[in-house]
């Protein structure tokens, strides 16, 4: 716009000698100059399709003092003027008010179903719905330039927007409208000159001096948006990048640490079941209003879409998160009665959590809150939902963060839990809780939060969709007890497995103990236990240490210390780097065991670089032997990429040869949230996982093939479900699990509601496995779970254990 100086505000600011020298023609005029602008202008008034009845105008004064608009024009001109075209005027009368708005009615057309607000200036002027030119003019008298060039020196121009390729414009000329969209400024009123840059197409928002006054206009009143515009009944805002004005509704809930801002609802629902009445409000610092506020909010609609690191908005897999930010709030009056709380009771959220979309994007699929629990939890997004002594089915973590579930009967475990019972069938009734103020609750699974727990409905990086609670149920602990089991005879050999989360020296004694206390204790000394993510001797240190002789010492120090043996040990230092994990942590599997009950075989000269030479299987005096023992399968294979190598030791037990295949598959990272917009996810990682399994597989069949009553075990943490593609490879040597079994996977024999090691975001599943060969008999198999499912776990893995007389 044109920057000339001098300015009238009514009744607050006197002119100044310069500005009565600009303010000539006629007397009573002063050029608003950078203090109102042209905010939005729309042409589809009363067209096919259009909800509005009329054309309007919208100017915005973005001072802080009202603006007298007496003796100014707002014009129009079409977008291609020929040479018998003219602009039209509409004179304008009074004021735009401190930092509000001032709303030109113009022409009418035969439909519509909505009047606009009441209007400060009424003109006849029949606006392009698809294009034009209007002006901001200092005087009544029509222009009479037709050209940008000649519109650039007419000094009584104060303000213009052209768009759809405009004859007259500013910079470049915005985009094109149509019946149902209007061009808008930014809320903040900024003018760079350039339509194209200062205004977007979306949904009419016209407001008049009464909306968003704070002086001169009257009491705030409501603008013509509400919550339910605003969130839609598609899962990405149709007004995502707009800018609204005085919506109202009655703060619920406050967050003050994070993502400061607060939710706001408007208790006066539409009837239409896919728009929720909720949204959150964006502050960046401290929100300054209090729940019960009845406030006019305005400000951007964003779809915010919480990112891992290395993701964008366009990459990312995640379901977004609309808000308003940028706000400025108007508070009407406190105290307000909030609005009821949607009570999520067993039948309330669907039984499918996420539709088969083909790995489509599910936001391009209108909400449809029957169809499945994401459907369900968008259409409520920013409400207040309502859980009743919910259970809990994943416990507190170090955020305070827990999960319940809103159906107690669904995929239960003999825990307490909810479980995974196929690929891509999360239990529709988990959902994670995340109070907004006081001290972490220390749940664990099987606690209850007694009572309502209520507040608005958010949406998580990690989980999906979540109750912001303001009020938490009252905390009933039934102090679940960690499993001890079932100590091995004397006949039988004891073989287990324990993914110890990046072990190292690095970590407080205090974790050394538990772990100890958990091998002696709980799965009662093992002959045998393979360890899964031992770090080297300076853990996350990355300076090209990677034995890891410190980090093992400590560790069976520990378990003797706890009353346990002394047990020996064996593992391969990998190349630096090369195998994964936290970055250097140099993260491998190693074997614990017993040397006095259990002999372990080496084999291979020590010189050997069995870091990147893998071991092979021969026949020696009619039986399998390896040539490397420990050794590692094929390391050099692709499969084993920035991964764990998979481990094999020889052992004796009462003169009998037993192989152990200690692994550490691929974690799931990179995979797709399962939680997020594209259903069902990729699983990126799934490929190499299974080419492991099937390295692994030919391995075992290699020893199957000396001697097919070879006694094998393979164990470790599989990073995959006793149902993926991996887990039938490593079996039968085909994904599809049409091949002949080789291996049993332990844990799919134990009743269903017991398949489970490890718990993920609120859901109980199957990372950890542990399989033999056939000749592999009178096996007794048990999951401890000692971590999982506590919040003071010492591991995010639970130990298994296999007891067998071979």
């Amino acid at each position: 716009m044109r920057r000339i100086r001098g300015l009238v505000a009514t009744g607050t600011v006197a002119l100044t000698a310069a500005g009565l020298a600009c303010a000539v023609a006629p007397p009573a005029q002063a050029a608003p100059s950078h203090t109102v602008v042209v905010s939005e202008a729309y042409g589809g008034g009363g067209n096919s399709g259009a909800t509005l009845k009329n054309d309007f105008i919208e100017l915005q004064n973005v001072q802080s003092t009202a603006q007298d608009l007496s003796g100014y024009s707002v014009q129009y001109l079409s977008a291609a003027p020929s040479a018998s075209s003219s602009w039209q005027a509409t004179p304008l009368s009074g004021s735009a008010p401190a930092s509000g708005h001032y709303l030109v009615q113009e022409a009418a057309g035969t439909g519509g179903t909505a009047d606009l607000p009441t209007p400060d200036a009424t003109g006849t002027i029949n606006i392009s719905g698809t294009g034009g030119t209007v002006a901001l003019v200092r005087g009544t008298t029509p222009l009479t330039c037709k050209t940008t060039a000649d519109c650039a020196n007419d000094t009584s121009i104060l303000d213009l927007v052209g768009w759809n390729g405009a004859a007259v414009h500013e910079g470049t000329a915005a985009a094109p409208t149509t019946n149902t969209t209007s061009v808008q400024r930014a809320a903040a009123g900024t003018d760079t000159d350039d339509n194209s840059a200062d205004f977007t197409v979306a949904t009419p928002t016209p407001q008049n001096s009464g909306a968003g006054s704070t002086g001169g206009g009257g009491t705030p009143t409501p603008g013509s948006t509400r919550i339910h515009d605003i969130q839609g009944s598609s899962f990405v805002s149709p007004l995502d990048g707009s800018t609204v004005t005085n919506v109202p509704g009655i703060v619920t809930a406050l967050r003050t640490s994070g993502s400061k801002g607060f939710w706001f609802q408007d208790p006066t629902p539409d009837t239409n079941s896919a728009t929720s009445e909720g949204v959150f409000v964006y502050t960046s610092s401290a929100p300054t209003v209090q729940p019960g506020d009845s406030v006019l909010v305005s400000g951007t609609v964003d779809d915010y879409y919480p990112l891992a690191s290395g993701d964008s908005a366009s990459t990312t897999s995640n379901l977004s998160v609309t808000e308003i930010s940028k706000p400025t709030e108007t508070v009407l009056s406190s105290g307000n009665a909030l609005p009821a709380a949607l009570v999520l009771g067993p039948d309330t959220v669907p039984d499918t959590y996420a539709p088969d979309l083909g790995g489509k994007n599910i936001e391009n699929t209108p909400i449809t809150p029957s169809r499945s629990a994401l459907d369900f939890f968008e259409s409520v997004e920013g409400m207040r939902v309502e859980v009743d002594d919910a259970r809990v089915v994943g416990p507190s973590d170090s955020y305070g963060e827990q999960y319940v579930t809103t159906k107690p009967n669904q995929d239960r475990t003999y825990r307490g839990g909810t479980e995974l019972l196929g690929e891509n069938q999360t239990p529709s009734g988990r959902l994670e809780v995340v109070p907004l103020t006081g001290p972490n609750l220390g749940l664990d699974v099987g606690d209850v939060l007694q009572g309502a727990t209520v507040g608005p409905l958010d949406y998580s990086l990690y989980g999906g969709y979540d109750l912001a609670a303001s009020t938490v149920g009252t905390v009933q602990h039934n102090g679940l007890a960690p499993v001890t089991a079932t100590a091995a005879s004397k006949k039988q050999l004891s073989i287990a497995t324990y993914n110890v989360e990046n072990l190292s020296p690095k970590d407080p004694q205090t974790k050394f103990d538990a772990l100890a206390k958990g091998v002696v204790t709980n799965l009662a000394t093992p002959d045998i236990v393979a360890l899964e993510e031992i770090q080297d001797n300076d853990g996350p240190t990355d300076d090209g240490v990677v034995a890891a002789d410190q980090t093992l010492n400590q560790l069976t120090s520990a378990i003797i210390a706890a009353g346990g043996p002394h047990y020996d040990y064996r593992e391969i230092d990998p190349v630096n780097d090369s195998d994964g994990g936290q970055p250097g942590g140099n993260i491998r599997v190693a074997f614990l065991y017993n040397p006095a009950l259990v002999t372990f075989v080496d084999a291979g000269s020590p010189s050997t670089n069995r870091s990147t030479n893998g071991t092979d299987v021969v026949k020696k005096h009619g039986q399998p032997a390896l040539t490397l023992s420990p050794g590692r399968i094929d390391p050099t294979n692709p499969v084993w990429n920035s991964s764990r190598k998979p481990l094999v030791g020889q052992f004796t037990f009462r003169g009998k040869n037993v192989f152990v295949v200690a692994n550490h598959f691929d974690a799931k990272l990179g995979d797709q949230n399962a939680d997020g917009r594209y259903q069902y996810p990729a699983q990126a990682s799934a490929t190499q996982r299974a080419g492991q399994a099937q390295v692994v597989h030919d391995f075992v069949a290699k020893l199957l093939a000396v001697d097919k009553g070879a006694q094998v075990a393979v164990v470790g943490d599989l990073n995959d479900y006793q149902f993926s593609p991996a887990l039938a490879a490593l079996r039968t040597g085909t994904a599809d699990g049409s091949g002949k079994a080789i291996l049993t996977d332990l844990i799919t024999g134990l009743p269903v509601d017991q398949q489970y090691t490890y718990v993920y975001d609120g859901v109980s599943q199957v990372l950890d496995h542990i399989l033999v060969t056939p000749k592999v008999r009178g096996v007794q198999y048990q999951v401890v779970h000692v971590n999982a499912e506590f919040h003071d776990q010492v591991s995010d893995h639970d130990p298994q254990v296999l007891d067998f007389v071979p």
